[in-house]
C-alpha cells in the first residue's frame, strides 16, 4: 500500500502538468473592465503566492528538502479567457514546480522555487526565509514565522508580485507531520501599457493546512485559501 501511494504521487506529479492550456497569454487585458482585472489579479495572487508545503520544524544545519511539486488553483475561467487569446480548457491553473529548502544555523531555513504553466509563457520565481521559534519535540509542537516573496515572469503584458508573512505550527507523529497556519499576502498587479486599467494593490488573508508523510521519499499535501480562492498542492521530495 505504501509503495503504491508513492508511485501514485510520483505519477500524478509527472502527468498533472499535461492539461491543455495552449497559447494562453494575457494579451487581451485592455478588453477587461477594472473589476474583472481585479478578479484576475486576485486569482493570480492565490495561484502565484509562495506555498511552502512544509511543516514548521527546522531542517537543521545539514538538512535539506528538494523535490517536485504541483499546485492547482481555482480560477474564473471566463475572465481568464477574456484576458487571453486562447481558451482555458480547465477551471483551475496547474503550476508544476521545482522546490528546494535548506537548513541554516540558529533554526533558520531558506527556500526557493521555480514554476512554469504548461502551454503558456507563464513562469514564477519565489523564495522564503523562515525562523522556527520552537523546534518541536516528542511532546511539544514546532512554531515558525515565515517571510515570502514571489514574482510572475515570462508575461510581458502583466507585472505581478507578492510578499507575505506567515506563522505556522506543526507536530510530528512517527512518519506523519500535520501542520497549519495563517498569513497575509500583499499583491501588486499592473497591466503593462494599458492606460485603461489602474494598478491593483491589495492584501489577502491566507489560511493553510497540510500533511507531510515521510516514507523514505517525503510526500507533502497542502490546501490553502488565499483571498477566498482555494489552491491544492502535492509535493514529492527527498527530505533529510
Amino acid at each position: 500500500m505504501i509503495k503504491h501511494t508513492v508511485r501514485l504521487a510520483c505519477l500524478s506529479l509527472a502527468l498533472a502538468p499535461l492539461p491543455l492550456l495552449a497559447d494562453n497569454d494575457f494579451d487581451n487585458l485592455r478588453d477587461l473592465a477594472q473589476d474583472d482585472f481585479r478578479t484576475l489579479s486576485e486569482d493570480l495572487a492565490a495561484a502565484t503566492s509562495y506555498k511552502a508545503v512544509s511543516p514548521a520544524e527546522p531542517l537543521g544545519l545539514l538538512g535539506f528538502d528538494i523535490g517536485l511539486e504541483l499546485t492547482a488553483t481555482k480560477l474564473d475561467k471566463d475572465i481568464f479567457e477574456d484576458a487571453s487569446a486562447g481558451d482555458w480548457d480547465l477551471g483551475y491553473l496547474p503550476l508544476p514546480k521545482v522546490h528546494a529548502h535548506k537548513g541554516l544555523p540558529f533554526n533558520v531555513d531558506v527556500g526557493a522555487f521555480y514554476a512554469g504553466a504548461p502551454g503558456t509563457d507563464i513562469s514564477l520565481i519565489g523564495g522564503e526565509i523562515r525562523y522556527s521559534l520552537l523546534e518541536g519535540s516528542i511532546i511539544s509542537p514546532a512554531l515558525a514565522f515565515r517571510l515570502t516573496y514571489s514574482r510572475l515572469e515570462g508575461v510581458d503584458e502583466l507585472e505581478l508580485e507578492n510578499t507575505g508573512i506567515e506563522v505556522s505550527i506543526s507536530k510530528g507523529f512517527a512518519m506523519l507531520t500535520p501542520y497549519a497556519g495563517v498569513g497575509s499576502i500583499r499583491t501588486t498587479s499592473e497591466a503593462v501599457d494599458v492606460d485603461e486599467l489602474d494598478e491593483e494593490t491589495f492584501s489577502s488573508t491566507k489560511l493553510f493546512a497540510g500533511l507531510n508523510v515521510n516514507l523514505g521519499m517525503n510526500l507533502g499535501f497542502e490546501a490553502d485559501v488565499t483571498g477566498g480562492v482555494p489552491s491544492y498542492s502535492l509535493k514529492a521530495s527527498l527530505r533529510f
